[in-house]
């Protein structure tokens, strides 16, 4: 017969085995968390907000959304920065002026602190309707300490865990290819040929992220005008694994001559219910050579039958607004995943 006390020394042994080995799991995930880069799609309506977190733990906000509704959208990216476990938004990149862009910097920066503004410079002389928000912006800057750093094309910003490549900025494109791009671009006899924009749309700052093997193109609103100089007669960009779909989906960008060319894996859509989303431009990424998935941050009443199925978009209204979010995880081995926070659902993409 055993003793008591060595069958509790048994059990207490037993015990500490299976706290550590709990330990020694949490922390290789938490590890692996640590390593990945995550990017939120946020919820504002038909604006832009999207939330970057490196693997070094920088962050990175494109754009915060509108304005007004008690400071609606800056509400809910400081949620989505809590759930990162940001306390501080280090970059906030405003790709151009308009109020569903850069219209909710003010009510951000009461919220959460941030350390850098990065912007295209001066507002477009053509486009009125970014005076208010610019000098709202504007106002910010001269009262807070901020860094503020006006992108230029072909510069690589200073974001520690991630490569951003500057792209566009203030109607200026990058003048060479891109490492790896330069072929001749089949799609340009695909385009029509558009007349120059003279919103600040035409403006935007527009980025290519690399992280490892994994390449997002994220260009703002930048118009068709814009797409067809920088992409034609050859690709200076290459092909990319994630496209942000420019401008909402809105039939002023997405030109085949970018869509196609740069033969996306996945796009998102940061549309509205009643904004963006133009039937054409679903039309042309159907047509992009490999997509496996568009996702959509709402339903399109627009585009009707040609939005994606349900299990792709993160919020199906109805005039109801529930602030759902699309997540995005990166791995370092080039595989990658969208997390749907209404559907509670993740689909996985593996590494090429």
């Amino acid at each position: 017969m055993i003793p008591v006390h060595n069958l509790q020394f048994r059990r207490l042994e037993l015990v500490l085995v299976a706290v550590l080995v709990s330990l020694l799991v949490g922390g290789t995930q938490a590890a692996s968390a640590a390593s990945d880069l995550r990017v939120y799609f946020i919820d504002v309506d038909g604006g832009q907000s999207t939330l970057f977190v490196t693997s070094a733990g920088k962050s990175l906000l494109i754009d915060t959304g509108w304005a007004g509704n008690d400071g609606l959208d800056a509400k809910r990216i400081v949620a989505a920065a809590k759930d990162a476990g940001v306390t501080k938004i280090d970059y906030v990149l405003l790709t151009h002026y308009h109020a569903d862009h850069a219209g909710g910097v003010p009510e951000l920066v009461q919220r959460i602190p941030v350390g850098t503004f990065i912007d295209h410079g001066p507002t477009s002389p053509t486009d009125p309707s970014t005076t208010k928000w610019f000098a709202a912006y504007q106002e910010v800057l001269a009262k807070g300490h901020y860094g503020h750093i006006v992108a230029k094309p072909g510069e690589v910003l200073p974001i520690t865990g991630i490569k951003a490549v500057v792209v566009s900025a203030n109607g200026d494109l990058i003048s060479h290819p891109l490492p790896g791009a330069g072929q001749p671009n089949p799609y340009c006899k695909d385009s029509e040929t558009r007349p120059a924009d003279k919103t600040d749309n035409s403006r935007s700052v527009g980025t290519l992220f690399t992280f490892g093997k994994v390449k997002i193109l994220d260009l703002g609103d930048l118009t068709w005008d814009k797409e067809m100089q920088m992409m034609c007669p050859v690709n200076k960009l290459g092909k990319v694994d994630i496209l942000v779909v420019s401008h909402h989906g809105l039939f002023q960008s997405s030109s085949p001559a970018l869509v196609e060319a740069v033969a996306p894996r996945i796009a998102i859509m940061n549309n509205g219910e009643k904004k963006g989303g133009s039937p054409p431009t679903f039309d042309t990424l159907a047509k992009s050579p490999g997509l496996e998935t568009l996702w959509q941050l709402h339903y399109s009443d627009e585009a009707a039958a040609k939005n994606s199925a349900a299990q792709y978009i993160a919020n199906i209204n109805n005039g109801a607004d529930a602030a759902n979010y699309l997540k995005l995880t990166v791995k370092p081995s080039g595989s990658f995943s969208v997390f749907n926070s209404r559907t509670g659902a993740t689909k996985d993409y593996a590494a090429r």
